[in-house]
């Protein structure tokens, strides 16, 4: 301490009232900055617990449709959707994505119908879709990037043409985003627009997002390090993301969230374009695993999704939406 300027500097001063802490507090959160991630799933009146998720579900259309009533009453301003697809749906190339009829189309119009005010954010991706589980088309046992973008053109257009508002390609296969926005202008959806996950790691934090949607226990035996990011790296997320910006991308997204906090920091600050987190599907079972304990006070909750808010973060994709949302209101 410099013991010339003590007492008359006191950081104490200004956090000894609550008004006071409030009046100089540096990051907010609004219910604004949540967007919350959905499972659908097949058949009637089902809400299926995810095992590896706890107090979250996959819900059949009709009881989605009852949770998309909930989040419009908390005034979440955009979902994502991901879907469970039957295993005899599922192919090599992901042919199901391609169904202008699919179970995310579904789920589109059904949001539309309730609320024009709900942004819709789907994933273009084909891991749900594959036999295999991996992201792309698959040809001598590797992921093709060019034959996969051929696949992933048509499914982004399917997923606008049913109303679509945010596309957001999580495959991380070289010249995506580019492919889907020229696609996108040529068939007249100027206005839908593009979250890429621009930064998106080869992580051990998806298995239980995997088992939601039901692509865990395949890969052939193979990760996805070919095509995702190494953990490792942080300078090479910067290139991601600038490429994903010239392409056409509006926002992109880092994932996982909390581990990756430098990787957001250092974007923000070299970009300064509009970034979103993914507190992914591990860090959500890893921090209600210690709540359910009693490990862990429930305010860690809205202490990490500060912490995406103070790295740089517009906004968060987070399974704690609706109970988020209610305590903001509540507040």
């Amino acid at each position: 301490m410099n013991f010339n300027n003590f007492p008359k500097i006191r950081m104490r001063r200004n956090r000894f009232k609550s008004f006071s802490r409030k009046l100089i507090e540096e990051n907010q959160l609004s219910v604004n900055d949540l967007i919350y991630p959905i499972f659908v799933t097949y058949g009637k009146n089902k809400k299926e617990p995810i095992k590896e998720m706890p107090n979250l579900f996959r819900y059949s259309l009709d009881m989605f449709e009852k949770e998309i009533y909930r989040i419009k009453l908390l005034k979440i301003p955009a979902i994502a959707i991901f879907p469970k697809i039957e295993n005899d749906k599922k192919d090599e190339k992901g042919s199901e994505a391609l169904n202008k009829n699919n179970l995310i189309c579904k789920a589109i119009k059904i949001v539309k119908s309730i609320s024009t005010e709900i942004g819709v954010i789907c994933d273009v991706a084909l891991d749900p879709y594959t036999n295999h589980g991996h992201d792309g088309v698959l040809i001598n046992g590797d992921v093709d990037n060019d034959e996969t973008l051929k696949v992933l053109e048509s499914q982004a257009l399917v997923q606008a043409e049913a109303g679509c508002d945010i596309l957001a390609p999580s495959d991380m296969m070289d010249g995506r985003v580019g492919v889907i926005r020229d696609c996108l202008e040529k068939n007249g959806f100027v206005n839908t627009q593009i979250m890429s996950y621009a930064a998106k790691y080869a992580s051990s934090f998806y298995g239980p997002f995997r088992s939601a949607v039901g692509s865990s226990g395949t890969l052939l035996g193979q990760g996805k390090d070919s095509y995702q990011m190494d953990f490792r790296n942080s300078d090479e997320a910067l290139k991601e993301v600038k490429l994903d910006i010239s392409e056409g991308a509006d926002m992109i997204i880092v994932k996982p969230g909390l581990p990756y906090l430098d990787v957001i920091y250092k974007i923000k600050n070299n970009l300064n374009i509009p970034i979103f987190a993914y507190q992914v599907s591990g860090e959500y079972s890893m921090l209600m695993s210690a709540i359910n304990n009693n490990w862990l006070d429930k305010k860690v909750i809205y202490e990490t999704l500060i912490c995406f808010k103070r790295a740089g973060c517009n906004g968060i994709l987070t399974y704690f939406a609706p109970e988020i949302a209610t305590l903001l209101h509540q507040k």
